[in-house]
């Protein structure tokens, strides 16, 4: 199972936590896990380029199933609403996933 965790603060995302492994198919044949990459990884390089900042990466070696996200504490009100927006896009995209695939991938927010 995929755990996702978003951390917001007041409205605005400022993390996001994946764990786990969906197992929905055979390693290298996983659709749940190649969506749930493809989403994240994705939204990762819309901010990367459409913001132009670092943000802060945590993911496990060769094994996978983890990979955390933060958000950088200095940045300005109108940079974080256009990064928070881009992770709003990932959130929306991981729900289409979990109502398709629940029983592979569940969302939590704090």
């Amino acid at each position: 199972m995929i755990n996702v965790t978003i951390e917001r603060e007041q409205t605005y995302i400022k993390s996001f936590t994946l764990t786990g492994h969906a197992g929905s198919g055979p390693e290298g044949h996983d659709l749940v896990c190649a969506a749930v990459s493809a989403i994240s990884f994705g939204s990762v390089n819309a901010v990367f380029t459409l913001c132009e900042i670092d943000l802060d990466i945590d993911q496990a070696g060769d094994e996978g199933g983890y990979l955390k996200v933060t958000i950088p504490e200095s940045l300005d009100e109108q940079l974080l609403e256009k990064v928070s927006l881009l992770f709003e896009g990932m959130v929306v995209s991981l729900q289409t996933v979990e109502r398709e695939y629940g029983q592979y991938i569940s969302i939590f927010e704090n």
